[in-house]
């Protein structure tokens, strides 16, 4: 017992007494690992709340059904209800309508928004879905008929700013519609925008008559489900297009819209938390390095190797545990502030109208904190096996600090990482998930790494032998404070790898993200440039189901004087797979003899000639080949007729809008398949000598011209390029955090040198070097050291952005970009970091030269 508890105080006296003499170090390398696993465990929170939050309150507008029945598109005819409600086993069918419709008016908010609106049977809604039945006035109970009435969930009562009793404007088409609020959606979940009017009115309201979103089943008791859908599927076939859903098929599709974007904002995360392992290694290896003649004095005494090399995991360990209970309050705080402030969007668009409300999840903290302390035990695995192994006898010598970090030098790790790093960049995504590219990302960091010792002593001796001969040769043409400095960084490179490891993996990491988001924005910008070649846009609003522009009204607007071409699109929604997101179907006239003309191509397109005879050619974005299989040449079906046409793909395009597919046809070939005359946009094309405003005037004085909106290319362009900065605002903020990461490691890297170093520089100074020399020195190696780690980072940071840009990206969201390297920004933030190493060169050093120079020296008397 008292043998115990003797070695439980050793144990605490040698970590106390470590962490009160460098305090700093050990508070650098616990706010490394704080900030890692806050910005993991914030970003699950913020993800798992918008998630769970989406996903109830789709549930909600299902109510307790069992299954439901819709059409690949948006709606179908309603004729097929009959069949459902007398079908044996179905205990009640439920009918609706959900249209997501315009809201006209001046607020920016409003203008750029839609308000789903749901059309019931209030009677069998009731017992379906009792939450979504609004309560009227008790003089007016019959409103929930009413063919004017809506009644509107708190949060839309809110975001549209009205109340009980007030008119509600809403865009059909190219008019507008006035609706009376009869009451509220109580029962709605918080942050629901959602409206609920009777079926019948909306259908006549919305220009729906006939036409049905979803028929929601609920089955009798006992029946199974399963063996159900599979028999009603078999009965449906031969009656048209029917898609049988189950709840859980919902939550499925909603999982996959937004899973690419959490996993990548997840892997970002992992940045700091990665960054952090390289610091705790820094902070422990020169930990044990400064402690080398002491580790060895207590084996001497009697302290075991596995005594010392539990020792050093345990304080490693001990700053991985403050760590990461700091980080998981602060994630927490963090969380909770973003979902007030700004909501769980986090920048992707996936999780908007929503009220999100983080909730602690003592799973993932337990994960992140075993994350944490896993980190900070492996950066502390090598040093303290160093510290374990070494022969007390040599240990005690003055000067054999690089000796212990000689193991560092050995390539044949390294070189393993980079096989696998690249042996990973040829293997296939895993579910539509590129891990093997992140593995590789890591692998190569990693290998890059742990060859920074090799590296660095090549380079170094090289830049040292080359300043000697030209010192020989031309006496007094270097300074001799370069000298020294090379001379030092020669001999000793394994403890300025590990000064260099900290920042190499931050500046690495920006730069390949920096080259990656360049690399996008620069793809975008281009993309829109060739997508927008007309002079004017124009619409009837930003979305929604019930926007559209009639053929009378597509004459007028090709009448106005002044316009040489307009071409008029379609958009529409299709469902190929109930458990992906759905792909847009986009009819526009498209050049057939060159539809890179019209078409960002990937690729040469399938001429006319080679078309099959009578195949009706249609061109699909990368999304479609990647998630459907519709490669150039294919014939495929799509259901927007019955029976569903048959179509050739005849090429594939770039489209940095619509990540789950899009398929672009024929505004003719659309038009004669479907009998739809309507369309959504267009884009008119201007006279020689005509202005925008010109053109815009006189049709603002149609009929329906109040309804229009018009935009120019540049004003989409510059819109479009601000919701990208928008969205990538999570990627710069890691970025930032993953170079103050780097930054606080090359200050603690430095500060420990400089301190075990304080010998060093008492003989310097007895040989007569001054205060402000030995502090020059340290400056010159603080900017030979970043210098030297900016340009491995922009070679190994280069590699990685070639991962991210040609594998990652193309494996998570299925589009292409060209590669981009912004220069001016990268080499700015070198500069940033050469500048900041030698400040805190100098600034470490000032203590350790501070003291009496005999005094620093004593120890080798």
């Amino acid at each position: 017992m008292t043998k115990s508890a003797n070695k439980g105080t050793l144990s605490r006296w040698l970590l106390s007494g470590e962490w009160q003499s460098h305090r700093v170090q050990a508070a650098v390398a616990v706010i490394a690992i704080a900030l890692g696993v806050a910005l993991g465990f914030a970003i699950h929170l913020i993800n798992a709340a918008a998630f769970s939050e989406f996903s109830a309150a789709a549930r909600s507008l299902s109510g307790q059904s069992d299954l439901e029945v819709r059409s690949p598109q948006a709606t179908f005819d309603e004729s097929i209800y009959p069949v459902l409600v007398q079908r044996d086993n179905v205990e009640l069918a439920n009918p609706v309508l959900e249209l997501d419709v315009a809201i006209p008016g001046s607020s920016q908010e409003r203008k750029d928004g839609t308000l789903k609106i749901l059309g019931l049977d209030i009677f069998r809604a009731s017992l379906m879905a009792p939450d979504l039945i609004g309560i009227p006035g008790e003089d007016k109970l019959f409103d929930i008929l009413a063919d004017d009435a809506i009644f509107l969930s708190p949060a839309a009562m809110e975001w549209l700013g009205v109340k009980q009793g007030d008119p509600l404007p809403l865009r059909v088409g190219t008019q507008t519609i006035t609706l009376r609020i009869a009451g509220s959606l109580t029962r709605a979940r918080a942050g629901q925008r959602i409206g609920v009017m009777d079926i019948g009115a909306a259908q006549w309201r919305f220009h729906r008559i006939g036409q049905l979103s979803r028929i929601e089943l609920k089955l009798a008791p006992g029946i199974d489900r399963v063996a159900f859908k599979t028999a009603l599927e078999q009965e449906l076939e031969p009656r048209g297009q029917y898609l049988i859903t189950e709840t859980a098929d919902q939550e499925t599709r909603v999982a996959n819209m937004s899973r690419a974007y959490r996993v990548n904002l997840n892997m970002l995360a992992m940045v700091a938390l990665f960054t952090g392992t390289f610091l705790v290694f820094s902070t422990q290896a020169l930990s044990v390095v400064r402690r080398r003649h002491q580790f060895a004095l207590l084996r001497v005494l009697g302290l075991t190797r596995r005594q010392l090399l539990t020792q050093v995991l345990f304080e490693g360990g001990a700053l991985g545990a403050v760590g990461s209970l700091a980080g998981l309050a602060l994630g927490y705080a963090t969380a909770a502030t973003a979902l007030h402030y700004f909501g769980g969007d986090l920048g992707g668009g996936f999780f908007t109208g929503v009220k999100p409300t983080v909730y602690f999840d003592p799973l993932a903290a337990a994960v992140f904190f075993i994350l944490g302390l896993g980190i900070t035990l492996l950066g502390s695995a090598a040093p303290a096996w160093e510290a374990a192994t070494a022969k007390p006898a040599q240990a005690l010598k003055s000067g054999s600090e690089d000796v212990a970090l000689s193991k560092l030098a050995t390539p044949w790790p390294g070189l393993l990482c980079l096989a696998s790093g690249a042996l990973f960049t040829q293997l296939p995504p895993i579910f539509d998930l590129p891990v093997f590219g992140y593995l590789a990302v890591a692998q190569l960091l990693t290998g890059g790494i742990v060859l920074m010792p090799r590296f660095a002593a090549l380079v170094f001796s090289a830049v040292s032998s080359a300043v000697d001969n030209r010192t020989s040769g031309t006496a007094g043409a270097t300074p001799a404070l370069t000298t020294l400095a090379l001379a030092r960084l020669a001999n000793a490179p394994n403890q300025a790898a590990i000064a260099l490891g900290g920042v190499l993996a931050s500046f690495t990491l920006m730069v390949a993200m920096a080259i990656m988001v360049a690399s996008f924005r620069v793809s975008v910008d281009d993309w829109l440039k060739h997508i927008l070649p007309a002079d004017i846009y124009l619409r009837t609003a930003m979305g929604g189901d019930t926007r559209g522009v009639t053929p009378d009204e597509m004459k007028a607007l090709a009448a106005i004087p002044g316009i040489a071409r307009a071409d008029f699109f379609r958009s529409s929604k299709l469902t190929l797979d109930p458990d992906r997101p759905s792909i847009a179907l986009i009819a526009r006239p498209i050049d057939m003899t060159d539809p890179g003309n019209t078409l960002p191509m990937t690729g040469e397109a399938i001429a006319p000639a080679l078309l099959p005879k009578d195949a009706i050619p249609i061109w699909v974005s990368e999304a479609m080949v990647d998630l459907y299989d519709y490669t150039p040449g294919k014939q495929v079906a799509l259901p927007i007729a019955d029976p569903a046409p048959s179509f050739v793909v005849a090429g594939v395009w770039r489209d940095y809008g619509r990540q789950f597919g899009a398929v672009q046809m024929q505004l003719a070939d659309y038009q004669r398949l479907t009998g739809d005359r309507l369309v959504n946009d267009a884009a008119l094309w201007l006279e020689n000598g005509i202005t925008p405003e010109q053109v815009i005037a006189p049709m603002r004085r149609l009929p329906f011209g109040d309804a229009l909106e018009f935009s120019e290319p540049g004003q989409i362009r510059a819109l479009s390029l601000n919701i990208f900065d928008r969205s990538f605002a999570v990627t710069y903020l890691l970025e930032g955090v993953a170079v103050i990461i780097g930054l606080l490691g090359v200050a603690a890297s430095f500060s420990a040198q400089a301190f075990a170093r304080t010998k060093e520089f008492g003989m310097l100074r007895h040989i007569g070097m001054t205060r402000r020399q030995v502090l020059g020195m340290l400056a010159v190696e603080g900017c030979l050291l970043t210098a030297l780690g900016a340009v491995l980072g922009f070679v190994l940071g280069w590699c990685i952005s070639l991962i991210l840009v040609f594998i990652v990206n193309p494996q998570s969201f299925h589009w292409t970009m060209q590669l981009s390297l912004p220069w001016k920004g990268l080499l700015g933030v070198a500069l940033v970091l050469m500048a900041s190493a030698a400040m805190t060169a100098l600034a470490s050093g000032r203590h350790a030269v501070s003291g009496n120079a005999i005094r620093a020296v004593r120890e080798d008397w």
